[in-house]
């Protein structure tokens, strides 16, 4: 109790600004000093209790005092020069400063991760003070994996530890959920690939002086073709039409289409601020919860997008089919015309099947899509129609969102003939170009002589597609000359009916429009790659983002279903021994499982979800026999 009683009166008798006062006296004499001549110094005398106090001050100082040698258990202390006890004790606030903070930033989030969802900051709130926001903003570079520093990477580690979890990403994104920063279903891919979200005020501005300003070049060249009846089939949430389509049967028997694509260019040109805007986009990114477009809303759907009954500019390609198919002749050329009808595609696949008179342009659309795709398998093409599944998410900020899922099947009706018919736009581009020395992104898929005997004993459908496209060699662009496109059965092919969501379609919309008008292109084909390089970069992560963005609710969804249900799965491979890729068919959605003896590829099973947990990316399933 005594050597408790003696180091506690010790401690009590520290007083660090006695240090500070012997720091300047000796500083001034240019003096050393030991422990016994400290003692005698502040406390007037070496009696055992004073000399352990001075002891105490010295071995725990930071800053007025070093030592100078060492002698057994002896030490030399000399005062610090005041240079450098200023930038000691500037640091020694500076830390202090920092911890207050850190202190501080951890009590706000405790008090927001107690309150109830309904009265949780708002994320601006953390955004308002600097100490605030750099603290906020590092936890969520840590959750995302994308710190710029290490500076960022410790302050969060920091924040972590000082609120008793563990350092994980995982961990900081739970936390940031807890305090209303991240909502439940955050897109986590969305802010780690740093898609912009919204245009800036600039891009904004520009746009809308291009819907307030531009004339139409083209506008005396335009052939007018607004007798037509047109049909815009697309999906029913699309935010802007790029194409339509009309058709007619000739006196002579055979079809005649036409496949109208809306004018980006009549408002947007070359190395313009909205264009490289769009280029570094690449592509308008679609997702479950929300669509990011490359250009600017109120110019894509004001100006450049298609709109039933009102007169919209079109490059229209326009084909005459022969019977088997193929193309008899074609034309390319400026246009305006008059949408008839805006279709969903399960409204355009009623009309075929109710198979009205007044709709006999449809039917001839159907009958030349037909047409098209057997005259493309004679050709070497194949047929790898499979299921899609589409989820919008209608309140993605909500803890519980609702959640909307559709299948569609390629080898839906309307569905093959828009694809049919965008295929023959793809093919007629590609020709005009060839004809004209036109460069343009000429797609091929090198591998046209694809065994298809080789899948016969599949069931038609998803399981031979998916087969089929496993095989498939990845696609090829050449700038200069067509390439054979073996997949669709076509000599050459070029994108081009999208050039509001995709800039490589716009591009080749840049060298047909600029050949229509007898000017000289604005691209090469070394520049043209140059551009492509960049854009497919940009299209591969905004592929990447759908995919995973699209996984993440089908899972939600998954776990958000009764316990028990059950659904339908096709065996599309074996993978190892009895492990099965299956293709759950309500869901349009691809798993693996280990099924039971005696299932072959092309069988169907019963499965239920066992567990599914989307931020974990996680799906239990188990097969019901």
């Amino acid at each position: 109790m005594e050597i408790l009683d003696f180091i506690q009166r010790a401690q009590d008798n520290v007083d660090p600004a006695l240090l500070e006062f012997a720091w300047v006296e000796l500083l001034e004499k240019n003096k050393s000093v030991t422990t016994e001549e400290l003692a005698e110094m502040i406390f007037g005398c070496v009696e055992p209790l004073e000399s352990y106090c001075a002891h105490l001050l010295l071995t725990k100082d930071e800053i007025y005092f070093s030592v100078l040698e060492t002698k057994g258990s002896r030490s030399l202390y000399g005062p610090r020069p005041t240079v450098q006890v200023e930038e000691l004790l500037r640091r020694k606030l500076a830390k202090e400063a920092s911890e207050k903070e850190l202190q501080e930033f951890v009590q706000l989030l405790k008090s927001a991760k107690a309150m109830p969802s309904e009265a949780k900051p708002p994320k601006s709130s953390w955004m308002v003070e600097e100490k605030i926001r750099h603290k906020i903003e590092s936890l969520e570079s840590y959750a995302i994996d994308a710190c710029k520093d290490d500076d960022q990477k410790k302050t969060a580690g920091m924040i972590l530890k000082e609120m008793g979890l563990v350092r994980t990403a995982s961990t900081a994104v739970n936390l940031l959920i807890d305090i209303g920063y991240f909502s439940v279903h955050v897109n986590l891919d969305l802010l780690k690939f740093n898609i912009p979200t919204d245009h800036s005020d600039e891009i904004i501005s520009a746009a809308e002086s291009l819907l307030l300003e531009s004339s139409d070049p083209d506008e005396i060249d335009r052939k007018d073709l607004t007798h037509l009846k047109v049909y815009a089939i697309d999906v029913d949430e699309a935010d802007e039409l790029d194409d339509a389509l009309s058709a007619t049967r000739l006196q002579d028997g055979r079809i005649k289409i036409w496949i109208h694509v809306a004018d980006a260019t009549r408002f947007v040109q070359p190395g313009s601020k909205v264009d490289r805007e769009a280029m570094r986009r690449g592509t308008s990114i679609f997702l479950p919860t929300a669509t990011y477009p490359m250009f600017p809303e109120k110019l894509a759907m004001e100006g450049m997008s298609m709109k039933q009954g009102e007169i919209c500019n079109a490059v229209t390609v326009s084909v005459v089919l022969r019977s088997d198919g193929s193309i008899a002749e074609y034309s390319v050329e400026n246009s305006i015309i008059k949408p008839t009808y805006m279709l969903t595609y399960e409204s355009a696949s009623e009309l075929l099947h109710l198979n009205l008179e007044e709709e006999v342009e449809l039917k001839i659309l159907s009958e030349a899509a037909t047409l098209r795709s057997q005259w493309r398998q004679q050709q070497g093409g194949v047929d790898t129609a499979t299921l899609d599944t589409r989820i919008k998410v209608a309140n993605p900020d909500d803890p519980e969102p609702i959640i909307n899922l559709y299948v569609e099947n390629q080898a839906d009706p309307a569905m093959r003939l828009v694809s049919e018919m965008m295929v023959l736009c793809g093919e007629v581009i590609a020709t005009f170009g060839s004809c004209n020395n036109i460069p343009l992104p000429y797609r091929g898929q090198p591998q046209s002589n694809i065994d298809l005997s080789a899948f016969a004993h599949l069931p038609e459908g998803p399981v031979r597609s998916f087969a089929i496209i496993k095989v498939m060699r990845a696609a090829e662009i050449d700038f200069r000359k067509p390439i054979r496109h073996g997949i669709l059965g076509l000599p050459g092919y070029v994108q081009f009916t999208s050039p509001i969501r995709r800039y490589m379609d716009l591009l080749a919309h840049y060298q047909v429009k600029a050949y229509l008008m007898g000017e000289s292109l604005p691209f090469s084909a070394g520049q043209l790659e140059g551009i492509a390089s960049s854009v497919n970069m940009h299209c591969r992560v905004a592929k990447r983002l759908f995919g995973s963005s699209l996984r993440y609710w089908i899972l939600e969804y998954f776990r958000r279903q009764p316990k028990g249900r059950t659904y339908r799965a096709l065996i599309l491979r074996f993978i190892k021994d009895r492990v099965a890729a299956l293709l759950l068919v309500e869901v349009g959605f691809q798993a693996s499982l280990s099924v039971s003896v005696g299932s072959q590829i092309g069988d169907e099973v019963v499965v239920r979800v066992e567990e599914a947990h989307p931020r974990d990316d996680f799906l239990e399933l188990k097969e019901v026999i």
